[in-house]
């Protein structure tokens, strides 16, 4: 008989984490569930909050992200100290209020509960009435509707610090709880644990010459894209906007027509359908930046940013410099982190993304790119809930078939983030999902659980849907020079 897990972790409350706390209670046979959010309420990503993340310069490291947990510590015992007097990497969000969705909501939205029919003005502007994007509000209150029955077993404002395998097999799960006054800490034992913290929390920022000292003496010239909130904040400003995605896109599509004139774009190469967003009007291309260095004005006695760029030109005068140039994975409270996050930005021992190779009481939610979400979080939770539960159709292969899985993979998408990019094989990777997964359990129905259904090709479709429509909008403002200047002025009217 396959073993059940009692007593239950997940950390993090956002779309995976919900989704792991909903697959979880619907099996309806775990003695304890409970799920440790950072933040004071759900919604991870969607969630917004008006105070950005100050800017990192230099390459974030897993000791920067621990803080030393207080002695005397032990489960029953919590212990109390001051709060933490520094600010954490990747505890902000990145979510600005005005925020629309880049996937389309039939399937971005889980299989059993759509998402509300609802669309931005600006959207309805841009993409027609009844488009296919969702405002993040509308998001954020479809999470908060679908946690509700797992409510009572979230505890928020709480940090897990640390997280230690026992000799007895269960997990020690150090958390820290912050109040106004305080901070209290306390361990937790659990038998399995769930790993649903995502994985953009912490800014990339590609190094630079000249870049840790630059941002030192002037640091209001940088900023991630992680940090961007109001357009208005860049108004008459010198902008240069560094990465080649869809963060960095939209960015161009915000800022063309309050930016000072042009608005500049530092990318590596093409990445296809984007490509009318580096055409829009006052919107000027450039290289990558070989160095960043300073030069003092004499008129105001202040430091100036001067970008080099690699084919030998330069900009002087730039008032920001705005990195949309993606995010680090940080798991700083997992046992063996120096083994776990790769140099080149992959999880690494985690089979088919989800079970720890090691030992598949730890499981990972949230971790693949290009996978088709919210939907793909919905499949993984109720795999791993199914497999916690010890009603699982699949079985795991052996440790050495995981591992071999692990090689071809690399063989086949590389060492670097790729490797958790399902695309182009959507079909396949649900699939193995569902029948990893099976039927649920006749005394599991009556909690709610329910079959995964199976993978249909419409959801790709879907899925792309509104960034074909910002590629046709983006299109629509790239004319003559006579016609972009007319659309320049209708947009500014707006």
């Amino acid at each position: 008989m396959a073993r059940v897990y009692s007593r239950v972790a997940v950390i993090g409350a956002g779309p995976s984490g919900i989704a792991a706390a909903r697959a979880l209670r619907e099996e309806g046979n775990f003695e304890a569930i409970r799920v440790f959010e950072r933040k004071a309420a759900v919604g991870g990503m969607w969630a917004y909050e008006p105070r950005p993340e100050m800017f990192q310069s230099t390459t974030f490291t897993v000791d920067e992200a621990r803080l030393p947990i207080p002695e005397g510590l032990l489960p029953g015992s919590p212990v109390t100290t001051p709060p933490a007097a520094r600010e954490r990497l990747g505890t902000i969000g990145a979510a600005y209020d005005s925020l629309d969705t880049n996937a389309g909501a039939r399937t971005m939205a889980f299989t059993h509960t759509p998402l509300p029919v609802a669309n931005s003005a600006v959207s309805e502007r841009r993409f027609g009435v009844n488009n296919s994007s969702r405002p993040r509000h509308t998001v954020l209150s479809y999470l908060e509707e679908l946690a509700r029955p797992v409510l009572e077993q979230i505890v928020f404002s709480t940090h897990v610090e640390a997280l230690r395998k026992q000799e007895d097999g269960t997990w020690l799960l150090t958390a820290r709880r912050e109040t106004e006054a305080n901070d209290i800490w306390s361990q937790q034992v659990f038998d399995a644990v769930i790993v649903a913290s995502g994985h953009f929390n912490v800014a990339s920022v590609p190094r630079i010459d000249g870049l840790v000292e630059a941002a030192a003496a002037v640091p209001s010239a940088f900023e991630h894209s992680k940090s961007f909130r109001h357009k208005e904040s860049y108004q008459d400003k010198r902008v240069v906007v560094v990465g080649g995605g869809i963060s960095a896109a939209d960015l161009m599509e915000d800022l063309h027509t309050v930016a000072h004139a042009p608005l500049y774009v530092s990318r590596r190469g093409n990445v296809g359908f984007l490509e009318s967003a580096w055409k829009l009007p006052n919107v000027e291309q450039k290289p990558t930046i070989q160095s960043i260095r300073l030069e003092r004005t004499v008129e105001t006695n202040s430091q100036s940013v001067i970008l080099n760029f690699s084919d030998g030109s330069s900009i002087s005068h730039v008032d920001k410099v705005l990195f949309a140039t993606g995010y680090r994975l940080a798991y700083p409270f997992l046992p063996y982190p120096d083994g776990s996050v790769t140099p080149h930005n992959r999880l690494a021992g985690f089979y088919q993304h989800i079970f720890c190779m090691d030992d598949p009481s730890l499981a990972v939610i949230g971790q693949v790119r290009a996978a088709i979400s919210l939907r793909v979080y919905e499949y993984q939770a109720v795999a791993v809930a199914r497999f916690l539960g010890g009603h699982a159709a699949g079985v795991l292969p052996t440790v050495k078939e995981q591992r071999a899985w692990e090689q071809d993979r690399l063989a086949y998408k590389g060492p670097s983030e790729l490797f958790h990019e399902i695309k182009p094989d959507f079909a396949e990777y649900y699939s193995w999902m569902r029948l990893f997964a099976g039927a649920p359990a006749p005394e599991s129905i009556e909690s709610g659980a329910y079959e995964l259904p199976p993978y249909e090709d419409w959801w790709v479709d879907s899925d792309v849907e509104v960034l074909i429509a910002k590629g046709r909008y983006w299109d629509s403002l790239c004319g003559s020079g006579e016609e972009k200047r007319e659309r320049l002025k209708q947009q500014q009217q707006k």
